[in-house]
């Protein structure tokens, strides 16, 4: 398949690149390297030391055999995006250049605004350049399963059976995202939802939950052809975040009780979900939603799975919690169906202690680097728009 992905730079975009080239598919993409730009105003840089793009198209080229069609660009740009789309045919297009970050959304107006247009228009633009040039191709776009929020119900995949006075109907299960970005998002996957009604669009829109984890080893030792980690308390997830702190000594820290549950995978099963959404599309007209995840945990638990691979290499991580910078539920049910990638082929890979200890062993040499950005590592970013440190809590 010709696969067109947006966003190809960041930290998923570029993993995926790679994965599908591996898989005989035929990849190219666009970014206009925003990512990068927003963890350097956050005052950061990835853990894992990047090159530019043209070094990474070099590298893929010589590992892979093949050129990487790329174009450079903003995709809030309309002519942009139509003139890539209309020059590569694509069968597939994954929309991964949206902004991904629920704190950066937080900091005050602009943010807030330049996140709702941001992932708004560049979905826009890449349906309506699908419809123009490429109406047969399957568009995949990247979810979160934070659209959903934590209801008091379990979650299905999108839709459920509802039955009110006396009358049933098959309806979108309702949206009750708890940040700025989140919201985007819900209206997006609404946006794509009607535009498949509306132009017999195939689509398939990918709830997925919180990936951690360093680049797979199946992509080798070439450190042009890397991905991405971050840190920061914008874009760091919070895996990723925990280990980058293990590894320099500072405290591992859980925002209020750490209670809260989510969905969580690794790295090399979120390109393993990714690649079998691609390859088996709905049918045209379809708007299918896959919740995208490995199993769900509390937070505290990733905190001491962190704790105990550090202890593996003689680092010795305290936990500490702090005051909740953000506005969420910490107690609360939480079980969301994840059925629909393991009939398409999902298998959960590996074991996540022997994962956090990959991921360690490959953030250490980078040690010195966290360190220098480690004042990131504590929020200021309040969901309320304030701006002041939170604070540490006192042991109980």
């Amino acid at each position: 398949m010709r696969v067109f992905i947006a966003g190809i730079d960041g930290y998923l975009g570029w993993t995926l690149a790679q994965a599908l080239t591996a898989r005989g598919h035929e990849v190219g993409g666009a970014d206009g390297y925003f990512r990068r730009k927003w963890v350097d105003e956050m005052g950061s840089w990835s853990a894992v030391p990047i090159v530019s793009m043209k070094e990474r198209l070099e590298a893929f080229r010589e590992r892979y055999g093949k050129r990487l069609p790329f174009w450079e660009g903003d995709l809030r740009s309309y002519p942009f995006v139509e003139q890539a789309l209309r020059e590569f045919r694509p069968d597939a297009v994954v929309h991964l250049g949206e902004c991904p970050s629920a704190p950066y959304s937080a900091i005050d107006v602009e943010h807030a605004v330049f996140v709702q247009t941001n992932n708004l228009t560049t979905t826009f633009h890449l349906l309506f350049a699908m419809k123009a040039n490429a109406p047969e191709a399957h568009l995949v776009k990247l979810g979160t399963m934070g659209e959903y929020g934590t209801p008091d119900l379990d979650i299905p995949e999108g839709f459920f059976e509802v039955e009110y006075r006396g009358r049933k109907d098959r309806l979108p299960f309702p949206r009750q995202a708890g940040s700025w970005y989140h919201w985007s998002k819900v209206h997006g996957s609404n946006n794509v939802m009607f535009a498949s009604k509306l132009w017999d669009m195939a689509a398939t829109d990918i709830m997925q939950g919180i990936v951690f984890g360093t680049h797979p080893a199946e992509m080798g030792d070439d450190p042009r052809l890397a991905t991405r980690l971050d840190f920061d308390q914008a874009f760091g997830t919070i895996v990723n975040r925990f280990c980058c702190q293990a590894v320099i000594g500072h405290p591992l820290t859980l925002y209020g009780s750490g209670s809260q549950r989510r969905g969580f995978l690794p790295l090399q099963d979120s390109m393993q979900c990714l690649a079998l959404a691609v390859e088996n599309p709905p049918k045209r007209g379809e708007y299918r939603v896959l919740n995208q995840f490995q199993q769900v945990y509390r937070l505290d638990d990733w905190a001491g799975k962190v704790a105990k691979a550090a202890d593996a290499f003689g680092l010795k991580a305290e936990i500490r919690h702090l005051d909740n910078p953000r506005k969420e539920q910490e107690e609360h049910h939480y079980r969301p169906d994840h059925d629909e990638l393991t009939r398409l082929g999902y298998r959960p890979s590996g074991d996540i202690e022997a994962e956090l200890q990959t991921m360690i062993a490959r953030l250490l040499p980078h040690a010195e680097r966290i360190r220098e950005k480690s004042g990131t590592l504590l929020p200021d970013i309040r969901w309320t728009g304030d701006r002041s440190r939170v604070s540490y809590r006192l042991p109980t």
